[in-house]
């Protein structure tokens, strides 16, 4: 259980330090900024839908390691998913960090972030992308 702790540990700090999908994306079609009074955590989300699917989509911003390391994640889990899919891997992804989701393995990498769980007042670092990309698909 340490190695696997210890290899989640690592995966949320290469995510936080070196983000994936990081950067301001011209074409996009949805736009949101997020922010996260408890800690100061900002981050804009655009996306590039086209016919009910996530072509592209990438963030920009600054926050703490559980914040950018969940938004890095979440942008390689959506690009290629269709707008429904997203909103059902959101409720999905809200029930791992809030420690109701029996099943852990099915979430791939982004179960590196379960143990949020544990610790109430991360939920919010952890859910701001999320929540921010939920925004973005509605304006």
């Amino acid at each position: 259980m340490n190695d696997l702790r210890d290899l989640y540990q690592e995966l949320i700090i290469d995510h936080s330090r070196n983000p994936r999908h990081f950067g301001y994306l011209a074409d996009s079609t949805h736009i949101h900024d997020g922010y996260n009074p408890l800690c100061g955590d900002r981050l804009t989300v655009y996306c590039r839908e086209e016919e009910g699917v996530i072509k592209e989509i990438t963030f920009e911003g600054s926050g703490c390691a559980i914040s950018i390391a969940s938004a890095s994640l979440m942008m390689e889990v959506l690009k290629g998913k269709t707008l429904e899919q997203s909103k059902i891997l959101f409720s999905q992804f809200h029930a791992l960090v809030t420690g109701n989701s029996a099943n852990v393995e099915r979430f791939g990498k982004l179960a590196a972030l379960a143990g949020v769980a544990k610790f109430p007042t991360r939920v919010k670092c952890a859910t701001l992308c999320w929540h921010t990309m939920l925004a973005a698909l509605h304006d």
